[in-house]
């Protein structure tokens, strides 16, 4: 359900600055552990799609809180504060026809759904597969080390759990497949659904 804004654009509809841009605005949610390779992914794909001409913006969690969201903490509420208010913001992008990659842990079912009732159909769910034993041996930021000596606390898959996506619109097996090969597969979705060839 879209909310009325109290001032209407009148003037360059959406259509017109995807003309421009030569693209659909869409937002791609990766969401999957820490040290799923979601972060990964979304920045190779940043660099081909820009390669192709493409406008692509990139809204990694571990930035976001750094700045939008740096008030949040990790409880539900602030967990869901923290998917609110990325989606609004990826809404506004994908509605001026830019393809927004989100890559964010997004650990339930709930805050997925949150995510897609405000983006509605520019959402496209992405599970970057990976399991906790997986992602512990990479530990790009050594969070699961820190998680492990008590450092860290609702960690997700240890003290927070992760609940898989039932019906993500594509899969990203990481523990079988490449950064190149996972950067193809998203491709191959975004040309599918004629959103960026």
């Amino acid at each position: 359900m879209s909310a009325t804004h109290i001032h209407p654009s009148t003037t360059l509809p959406r259509h017109s600055k995807e003309v421009l841009l030569k693209q659909k605005g869409c937002v791609l949610w990766l969401c999957g552990l820490s040290g799923s390779g979601k972060s990964t992914i979304a920045n190779a794909l940043e660099h081909v799609l820009h390669d192709k001409g493409r406008f692509v913006v990139r809204l990694d969690g571990d930035n976001l809180r750094t700045g939008l969201n740096n008030n949040l903490g990790f409880s539900d509420e602030d967990r869901l504060e923290n998917i609110r208010r990325t989606a609004e913001l990826a809404k506004v992008l994908a509605d001026n026809g830019v393809i927004v990659l989100c890559s964010l842990i997004t650990p339930r079912g709930h805050l997925r759904d949150l995510a897609r009732g405000i983006l509605e159909d520019d959402f496209a769910e992405i599970y970057v597969k990976a399991d906790y034993a997986t992602c512990e041996a990479r530990d790009p930021k050594g969070l699961y080390a820190k998680a492990a000596a008590g450092e860290v606390k609702q960690f997700t898959g240890k003290d927070s759990s992760f609940e898989e996506p039932q019906e993500p619109d594509l899969i990203l097996d990481t523990e079988n497949l490449s950064v190149q090969d996972s950067t193809f597969e998203v491709l191959e979705f975004l040309r599918n659904k004629g959103i960026a060839s």
